[in-house]
């Protein structure tokens, strides 16, 4: 029995702490999940097709064997129509699972995007491009009505959850209407040289209404969400590089900003091997107030066609004691397949 009320004294506090609302997932390595950031960054990298994949498990030690866990992928691939301009296409899945009851977000994404080149030439390592992205698809939030207990099935004679009393919840259904779900982005950069770039990009997600409501014959709408994002990379030396970034997004009563730096080392090798290591912070304002949420420590290694992404994230909000500050692994891996094109399209490094 105290460990019945232990777990619902966790969950309060979950509730209370992070304000939960009708919102979408996130992750901490932002500038690793592309097409889940911006529709516009469909087709933005050097290659001839990408693949990424995210999986992201926070709250392990409150929630054992229920953590909150994340899993993204995404493939894209680009297209040259007119001279140096280009037409991309992808697709992005998301699975975002939460707590016991199973709750459940489903997702997927078709994503279009053109790239209009502004600046530089085909013979040159400079260019400048302006991308618009947009992204049609379809989603399903679903839950597991019998991992939950309500107050009305508590017996306060026997200090115990009988769960076979009516829960008073009669209209409560195991999954959301699949809704359909729009998305679109801007993003320009600049490429001034193989260590030196700039870029800022913005999107607005659910863009028309978005119903999912877990209770028949009710209604409960998503709110849209707005994303600003951008980063530069700043050479420091013939082998070192910083590359900041900032991640701001707001959906509803709910504001978060991530931002921080990688820095990048790489001796030029022909197989190029090159590692990453940074230190990021996620603020969140809400209705109490600012805080940070969050102090992240990530790390990548590039292999070639290969970036494999390993961040940590220690827990700094209200909930560190209960979480003794331990907050979500997160780990990426992203594949760029090379072109076969005798001129590549120039990108930034993200």
């Amino acid at each position: 029995m105290q460990k019945r009320f232990t777990q619902l004294l966790v969950a309060i506090l979950i509730v209370l702490s992070q304000q939960v609302q009708a919102q979408d997932s996130h992750f901490s390595q932002f500038y690793a999940s592309p097409l889940q950031l911006n529709p516009a960054m469909t087709g933005v990298f050097e290659g001839s097709f990408r693949v990424a994949v995210n999986y992201r498990e926070q709250y392990t030690s409150i929630l054992s064997n229920h953590p909150f866990r994340t899993i993204g992928a995404s493939f894209d691939m680009r297209k040259r129509v007119v001279k140096n301009d280009y037409l991309s296409f992808g697709v992005a899945l998301l699975s975002d699972q939460a707590g016991a009851s199973l709750f459940n977000q489903y997702r997927g994404n078709l994503s279009v995007s053109f790239m209009k080149q502004l600046g530089g030439s085909k013979y040159s390592s400079e260019s400048q491009y302006l991308v618009a992205g947009a992204q049609v698809g379809a989603g399903q939030n679903r839950i597991d009505p019998g991992k939950l207990w309500f107050s009305a099935q508590y017996d306060p004679t026997n200090v115990n959850i009988n769960q076979a009393a009516d829960n008073m919840e009669g209209n409560l259904t195991n999954s959301s209407n699949i809704f359909l779900d729009f998305n679109a982005g801007l993003m320009w950069y600049a490429r001034l040289s193989d260590s030196k770039s700039i870029y800022f990009g913005g999107a607005l997600n659910h863009l028309s209404p978005v119903d999912i409501a877990l209770y028949d014959n009710d209604k409960e709408n998503l709110h849209m969400r707005w994303v600003i994002h951008g980063g530069a990379e700043l050479p420091l030396s013939r082998e070192l590089s910083i590359l900041p970034a900032v991640f701001v997004t707001s959906q509803g009563p709910s504001f978060q900003t991530n931002a921080g730096a990688n820095f990048r080392y790489s001796n030029h090798d022909w197989r190029e091997v090159a590692i990453r290591a940074g230190f990021w912070t996620r603020v969140s304002k809400k209705v109490d107030g600012s805080h940070v949420d969050a102090l992240i420590f990530s790390t990548i290694l590039e292999m070639e066609r290969w970036n494999l992404g390993l961040s940590y994230d220690v827990n700094s909000s209200s909930l560190r004691a209960a979480s003794q500050s331990r907050g979500a692994i997160e780990v990426s891996l992203i594949y760029i397949h090379p072109t076969k094109e005798r001129f590549k399209v120039n990108c930034p490094k993200f």
